[in-house]
């Protein structure tokens, strides 16, 4: 028996659409052993030299332009029109070559862009057999994500379902499924082991994350965070930025015993099981995985566009607050430490009422669909 193949596709502007895939190839793998999976960043793939280019582009002008980005995300649909041609006929012309070769059963994307050049692949080749399942990884549906060619949506809430049935998608084509995360993050592993391996205190513990870039670097925050590690424990983690990590070491104010400065780890998981209070950049995968642990969440400085709509959906579930200011993170801190049960109460509500999101809930729905 021939195992089914998936292939998921993702890209790397940023690491949570990657992060997405990987879970789902997890879960797919975890729920069949008659599937086989193999998880490509399209773009990185096709063309190594110059994709690192111009991702590090990217990820410049996310931080020194932030108010283009926003003016791109509101103006996406004629945006997405341009780059889908240009990327087709200039950095992915042989992905149709790939598709051949690797004979997928069905085709996951976890990025708009590789969604919308599959997309166009199947409309220039009607012999285009794979189905195509695009899987939303952010809490709102802007129309870069959006092709008729797209079979199914997966999506995290029934709040983007409704964002996608406004844009004439057909709801037969939308299933909540909520958000493709790890399966380890919905596991409890014992607090001691965890504290042991990291060298971590028997203390409240705040999580500070910057995503797999590192982008948590407002010394503002991360400051005022610091003055309270005589009675928190405070573990920032800081990705693949290499110099935010030299520059924290280097700095007496984060010389302390309660203070963990950490580079990139696949630990996240572990991290937030121990963790009392996440303060990190609005990324969906993040956010996701913070909720899939149950935990409180800050979010610092949201770029504008997706990042605002995944604030203003947690924060209106009560799922989160955004540092508006520095008193918000003073606030959180004192509950931290005179009104800890109440935030372990709270986090315990937390984590029954997302039970319903299984997190085999994506690959599931995939499943049922090779069958």
């Amino acid at each position: 028996m021939r195992k089914k193949r998936v292939l998921l596709l993702s890209e790397g502007f940023g690491a949570g659409h990657t992060q997405a895939a990987y879970a789902l190839s997890s879960s797919l793998r975890k729920l069949s052993p008659h599937i086989q999976t193999r998880v490509l960043e399209l773009g990185n793939f096709l063309n190594p030299k110059m994709a690192p280019l111009i991702v590090s582009a990217y990820r410049k002008t996310v931080t020194s332009q932030p108010r283009l980005m926003g003016y791109v995300y509101r103006h996406q649909k004629s945006f997405n029109r341009l780059t889908t041609l240009a990327l087709h006929r200039i950095f992915y012309t042989h992905t149709q070559n790939i598709v051949r070769q690797l004979k997928p059963d069905i085709i996951i994307c976890t990025h708009f862009i590789p969604s919308a050049v599959v997309s166009r692949l199947k409309r220039l080749n009607p012999g285009f057999k794979a189905p195509l399942v695009t899987v939303i990884t952010d809490y709102d549906a802007h129309a870069s994500w959006i092709s008729p060619e797209v079979d199914r949506y997966l999506v995290s809430t029934p709040e983007v379902k409704a964002k996608l049935r406004r844009r004439s998608v057909p709801s037969a084509r939308i299933q909540v499924t909520g958000m493709p995360v790890h399966p380890s993050f919905w596991e409890h592993p014992g607090r001691q082991e965890i504290l042991e391996q990291f060298s971590l205190q028997d203390l409240p513990t705040v999580l500070v994350m910057g995503g797999g870039w590192g982008m948590m670097n407002d010394g503002v925050v991360n400051e005022a965070l610091a003055g309270w590690r005589e009675k928190v424990q405070i573990v920032f983690c800081l990705g693949r930025n290499e110099k935010l990590l030299n520059d924290m070491k280097a700095d007496p104010a984060y010389r302390h015993p309660n203070i963990s400065l950490l580079g990139f780890t696949r630990d996240v998981d572990k991290l937030m099981e121990i963790s009392d209070l996440l303060v990190t950049k609005p990324g969906g995968m993040t956010c996701s995985e913070g909720l899939a642990k149950g935990i409180p969440m800050l979010f610092h400085n949201p770029l504008p566009g997706q990042e605002e709509e995944n604030v203003r959906y947690f924060t209106s579930a009560g799922l989160g607050e955004a540092i508006s200011s520095l008193e918000v993170v003073d606030k959180w801190m004192e509950r931290l430490l005179y009104h800890y049960d109440d935030v372990q109460a709270k986090r315990k509500s937390h984590l029954e009422a997302i039970a319903k999101f299984h997190p085999l809930q994506s690959a599931q729905s995939i499943i049922d669909m090779l069958d």
